[in-house]
């Protein structure tokens, strides 16, 4: 599909960040990037970034082919290492593109085939033809087309003597990490070569368990921040939608069901959480049509979705994921949109202290209006459709931090849903998305909330905002003209205070059009290094960090 992108503006605001979308820039082998400020030695580390780099291909034909939605982009794998040298930080990085054979096939047929998340389909095909596509599927694309590229584990746990490489010698070093993968909402599982970046190989979920026959699941899984099990779901369409919940054992290895729902429509669920007892599933808005049949259909995820219907409750399945007891509590509440939970964690009800309460924290719209809003044309500074996506004309994208209190899990389920009450919500411009909070305090009670914040002066993220939720006040760090992508918290390892730390981020100077790795004091917002570029990285999803010190598996989020 062509560029909808016609004659271009002058950027929005005076923010321009058209530079962020297109890279196709790598940098194969190792460079040293010129480090100025002070980045703390407990950072040493590595840092992996994934998401898109490029969205068109100029095919052989001379026609060129460009991607929709920025979900959708080419996926490009970076690498940040954090070097401590005496008294001095060095920092190392190297990227590479990860779907290169699916990249040359468009440019040698001038096609985009398979399934994606928002691609539109060529409107001259015939319903017949798209009728008969649904019972007579087109072969499926190559396995090493397949666009993976939304988060990152390190080591994860029942992965270990998977071997993708087909003889490819594969990585690991120093620090700990012996495999990292890429993953995306569908259960492909790709593997990268943690120094080099190659791409290894694919996998789906059903090396894990047999069971995990579903074809889409949340691109962030949750893991135990004191055993490293890590948990997460897998979803099957069709005239009854199940949604398995499963556990993967950090210490063997061995996957197991924790509970089958079955009773809940299939839907666009990025992400979940845990507690130190429990695993909770909401299925919010962004149900799919016909059971997920649409998907064949539409041959992406995003058209498939049904509108959103502000009567259809958001439903919570609260599952044991220590003794087997399955799913032992159900909430409703009234209607919303989510991509990223924030954290959650049990306490003692107010009102009675023998019942056990769940607290949990998202970042939530109010309908589905933001998934549409992140089409290339729409999020470009210099697009004009991002004039119909930018300022004021854009309330009904707002992002908002909403705290709910789940009541009495540790009661008997009812036959009817108890209510999920709202506790809190904090003003849109005091939220954020891409939240992220100390890993210390995952599945505990937190009070800071950091993320990439949306305050209407820029067609895309514009600052990142640290949120306290006993003051409900915030507090920004923002540069005009400079885009951040997600900033990942870095404890002070001597440190109590829930924001003793770091916070880094990969921000896109679109004046320079030059990219750097900016350091944040977690506590004040203020920075105190930066690592600079000669090249951009491109606006990508999130990424993992992997402490010096730690050679486990890293947290999964």
């Amino acid at each position: 599909m062509a560029d909808s992108t016609t004659a271009p503006l002058k950027p929005f605001n005076n923010w321009p960040n058209d530079a962020g979308f297109d890279v196709v820039h790598e940098e194969r082998d190792p460079i040293e990037l010129k480090v100025s400020g002070i980045i703390p030695p407990y950072v040493s580390g590595t840092l992996y970034r994934t998401g898109p780099g490029g969205y068109q291909v100029r095919a052989e034909n001379g026609t060129t082919v460009s991607i929709d939605h920025w979900f959708d982009g080419f996926s490009q794998n970076h690498r940040f290492q954090i070097i401590q040298t005496g008294s001095s930080t060095r920092v190392i990085y190297n990227s590479r593109q990860s779907i290169d054979p699916l990249i040359e096939t468009i440019r040698k047929t001038g096609k985009m085939v398979g399934f994606s998340f928002g691609q539109k389909r060529d409107p001259c095909v015939s319903f017949f033809k798209k009728v008969m596509s649904m019972f007579i599927p087109e072969p499926s694309p190559p396995r090493d087309h397949v666009n993976v590229g939304v988060t990152l584990s390190v080591n994860p746990p029942g992965l270990k003597d998977i071997d993708t490489s087909a003889g490819k010698k594969k990585g690991g070093h120093a620090s700990g990490i012996q495999s990292l993968w890429a993953k995306s909402d569908a259960v492909q599982l790709q593997e990268i070569d943690p120094e080099t970046l190659e791409p290894l190989g694919f996998v789906t979920q059903q090396v894990l368990h047999p069971e995990l026959t579903g074809v889409l699941s949340g691109a962030h899984a949750k893991s135990d921040p004191v055993t490293g099990d890590v948990f997460n779901y897998n979803l099957a369409l069709g005239r009854t939608q199940t949604y398995k919940i499963f556990r993967v054992s950090a210490a063997t290895g061995k996957t197991d069901i924790l509970a089958t729902i079955t009773d809940a429509p299939a839907a666009y669920l990025h992400s979940s959480l845990i507690t130190e007892n429990y695993f909770i599933l909401c299925v919010w808005g962004g149900q799919y049509s016909w059971g997920g049949a649409k998907i064949l259909w539409e041959k992406n995820m995003l058209d498939a979705i049904a509108p959103f219907d502000p009567s259809q409750k958001a439903l919570w399945y609260v599952v044991d994921r220590k003794h087997g007891k399955g799913v032992v509590a159900k909430y409703e509440c009234d209607p919303f949109f989510c991509f990223h939970s924030v954290n959650a964690w049990e306490e003692p009800s107010p009102t009675d202290p023998s019942q056990i309460d769940i607290v949990a924290d998202l970042s939530i719209y109010k309908n589905l209006d933001a998934i549409k809003r992140f089409y290339y044309n729409r999020i470009k500074s210099c697009s004009p459709g991002s004039l119909d996506y930018a300022g004021e004309k854009r309330r009904s994208c707002d992002v908002f931090l909403r705290r709910w209190r789940l009541p009495a899990v540790n009661t008997a389920i009812p036959s009817e849903p108890l209510e999920a009450v709202t506790v809190h919500t904090a003003e849109h411009h005091h939220s954020c998305d891409l939240p992220v909070i100390n890993p210390r305090f995952l599945t505990k009670p937190s009070r800071y909330i950091y993320g990439l914040c949306d305050r209407d002066l820029s067609t895309f993220f514009d600052g990142i905002v640290k949120y306290d939720t006993e003051s409900h006040t915030p507090t920004y760090w923002s540069v005009h003209g400079h885009n951040p992508g997600e900033a990942i918290f870095v404890a002070d390892p001597e440190g109590t205070a829930e924001d003793d730390g770091v916070l880094i981020s990969v921000v896109l100077d679109g004046y320079a059009e030059k990219s750097y790795l900016l350091v944040l004091d977690a506590r004040t917002m203020k920075e105190v290094g930066r690592a600079s570029m000669e090249c951009v990285v491109g606006f990508g999803f999130h990424g993992i960090y992997q402490p010096l010190s730690v050679n486990g598996p890293g947290t999964d989020i």
